[in-house]
C-alpha cells in the first residue's frame, strides 16, 4: 500500500531531475575539429594560384587542414563555422555561425607546429567574427558542416 502511494510523488519527482537535462543538451549537426588563424600573404593558394576572384566578398574562407584536404577535393568547399570552445572562457562569439569558402591547403609542411591536427584555418576576418578579440589562444574548437 505505502509503494503506490510514493509511485506518483517519484515520478514528479524524476521529471524535476530529467527537465533541466532536456534542455541542456545541445543537438550537433556536424563534426568537431579546432582552427587556427590563417595569416596573409594569402597569395598564391593550392587551389587557384594567384586568381584573386577566388576570395570570397564576406572575407570569410580558409585553408583546409590535412584531414578534410581530400587530395585537392576541398578546393571550393563550402563549410558552416561555428566556435564551440578554447582553453579560456568566454572565447567564443556564442551562437555565430559563418560561411567560409575552402581556397587553400595548409598540410604537414606548414610552419605552424600543429597544422597536421588542425581542420582548417580560418581568414583573419573569419576568425576574428566567431571567436572573441581578446582570446590570445592559437586554436579555438570548432563545429562545422559542409
Amino acid at each position: 500500500m505505502y509503494g503506490s502511494q510514493s509511485q506518483p510523488c517519484l515520478q514528479g519527482l524524476s521529471l524535476i531531475f530529467l527537465i533541466p537535462l532536456f534542455f541542456n543538451f545541445h543537438i550537433s549537426y556536424g563534426d568537431v575539429g579546432t582552427a587556427a588563424l590563417y595569416s596573409p600573404p594569402y597569395l598564391p593558394t593550392a587551389c587557384y594560384g594567384s586568381n584573386t576572384s577566388q576570395f570570397p566578398s564576406s572575407k570569410f574562407f580558409a585553408a583546409a587542414g590535412h584531414g578534410i584536404w581530400d587530395e585537392g577535393a576541398a578546393c571550393g568547399r563550402q563549410y558552416f563555422v561555428r566556435c564551440i570552445s578554447d582553453l579560456t572562457l568566454d572565447a567564443c562569439n556564442q551562437n555565430h555561425s559563418i560561411q567560409i569558402t575552402i581556397v587553400d591547403h595548409m598540410g604537414q609542411e606548414a610552419s605552424v607546429p600543429s597544422a597536421y591536427n588542425t581542420t582548417m584555418f580560418l581568414s583573419a576576418t573569419a576568425f576574428g567574427t566567431i571567436a572573441n578579440s581578446s582570446t590570445t589562444s592559437p586554436h579555438i574548437n570548432i563545429e562545422f558542416r559542409q
